[in-house]
């Protein structure tokens, strides 16, 4: 009797782990390129702000497809698309231009092929072109990629006038049907929209308007990166926040506990042409040279 009571205690006391263990999922791709070594410590740190698994599954981000990051800075979200689109699909990087006048922006360049140089066994099929209006706007291939994604750029486009001119690249190099994933610092709603965007911040509303006025078509939104400690109204505007802490010490205990911006995370689809008929009409308008014609960008660097 008392061995049979002891039996059954064991198996209660084990049933619940069994049970954790049996329902405990295995580690997807993307959670083992989160979990990588070639991410650095601090750029884990800002997966609580950034939540990558989420924005590239809300962008519905899958291992075949070709994609296009846009002004990919020093690489964070690349550590990531790099390695996961390796093997199966395609990452375009547009970046600066390599003869762009402002030091800034050829060193920042410079830095970020110097990434994909380091560790080729992640980036060696990066493609690199260049975003860099009115110049440079042929980003990839046209009508050849599935996504598009850019991550706090739209208000850089607006103080530089060229988020027309960079909606519509990306407008052209996107396949009917492809998806264009936004995330941004998010201005107030109710508050006049200033187009060149001094504070850092970008209401929704005029974000729309700019994916509409280039042809795209209002997809979906989510409150993935949301931070409603953000009051937006900071002395040197979103860049008082981490990571910039423009302010350095000043009040700096604050904006550490505020944290990054509150940002929105927007997708609009480019439209299938409105029938199949309409496209064939279209296409044997052509002549025999336009339809044979591939338009490429100008690779700034290609390390396969």
């Amino acid at each position: 009797m008392k061995k049979t009571l002891l039996t059954l205690i064991i198996l209660s006391l084990s049933v619940p782990f069994l049970s954790l263990a049996a329902d405990k999922p295995e580690s997807t791709p993307m959670q083992l390129i989160l979990n990588g070594k070639h991410r650095s410590q601090d750029n884990k740190n800002r997966d609580q702000y950034r939540h990558p698994q989420e924005t590239l599954d809300f962008f519905d981000i899958k291992p075949d497809m070709a994609v296009v990051e846009i002004w990919p800075g020093k690489g964070w979200y690349t550590e990531i698309l790099a390695p996961y689109l390796r093997d199966q699909g395609k990452l375009y990087a547009a970046h600066f231009s390599p003869d762009n006048r402002d030091a800034y922006f050829r060193d920042n360049l410079q830095a970020y092929l110097d990434k994909l140089h380091k560790r080729p066994d992640l980036y060696d099929k990066v493609e690199v072109t260049a975003l860099q209006p009115p110049k440079y706007v042929q980003i990839a291939p046209d009508n050849s990629v599935d996504r598009i994604v850019t991550f706090r750029n739209v208000h850089n486009w607006m103080q530089k006038n060229q988020a027309s001119s960079v909606f519509s690249a990306m407008y052209k190099a996107l396949k009917p049907g492809g998806i264009l994933g936004i995330v941004e610092h998010r201005g107030a709603s109710l508050k006049p929209q200033d187009p060149r965007a001094t504070s850092g911040y970008v209401s929704e509303n005029y974000i729309i308007e700019l994916a509409r006025n280039a042809g795209f078509e209002f997809l979906a939104k989510s409150e993935i990166n949301a931070n409603l400690k953000d009051t937006k109204n900071y002395p040197d505007g979103v860049w008082s926040l981490p990571p910039v802490l423009k302010l350095k010490n000043v009040d700096r205990a604050k904006y550490m506990a505020i944290g990054e911006s509150d940002r929105m995370t927007i997708k609009f689809i480019k439209p299938q042409p409105a029938s199949l008929a309409s496209f064939l009409t279209k296409s044997l308008s052509l002549s025999s040279e336009q339809a044979n014609a591939v338009d490429l960008p100008k690779v700034i660097h290609n390390i396969k």
